[in-house]
């Protein structure tokens, strides 16, 4: 009795705490898997993470000034400059003309809210203009997309 007392806990102790860290760290079921990449990328089981996907797009304000369009673009493209630096921007870039006015995608890194990527939103001249508006959306992606950025900056000849 005291056997099946002590299996019944064992049983119900795994199933509330997970597997042991003998089967956590059990083969792949991926011959190319890297143990050391997969801990750097920090995603799942599944070398996945979340993410927040952006849809820039046309904003209300439709100035025809130029200067301060100008301005504004320049900012907004410093801004990517800076959120790339800081790890928080893994993916930017345009989108071709649609029937959405939908004019480019962002998508944020390391963040841990919804509020949070409002709030880095904010730091963009564009938007703060009301030349650029945007989405977001929560997003379930590659762990290993931000891997492509040291690659990115070596094969670029002209600054935009």
């Amino acid at each position: 009795m005291k056997q099946y007392f002590t299996l019944l806990f064992l049983v119900i102790t795994h199933l509330a705490f997970g597997q042991s860290n003998a089967e956590k760290d059990a083969p792949s079921d991926n011959p190319n898997y890297d143990k050391t990449l997969a801990n750097k990328c920090g995603g799942d089981e599944y070398g996945m993470k979340g993410y927040f996907l952006v849809i820039l797009k046309t904003g209300a304000n439709t100035t025809t000034d130029t200067a301060f369009i100008s301005k504004s673009f320049e900012g907004h493209m410093n801004n990517i400059y800076r959120l790339v630096a800081e790890n928080k921007l893994v993916v930017a870039g345009p989108l071709g003309k649609n029937k959405n006015s939908y004019r480019g995608i962002f998508i944020l890194n390391n963040l841990n809210s919804i509020e949070e990527a409002n709030a880095m939103m904010q730091t963009d001249p564009a938007i703060k203009s009301g030349i650029l508006n945007y989405d977001i959306y929560s997003w379930y992606g590659s762990a290993a997309l931000p891997e492509y950025l040291p690659f990115s900056d070596k094969i670029w000849k002209t600054k935009h």
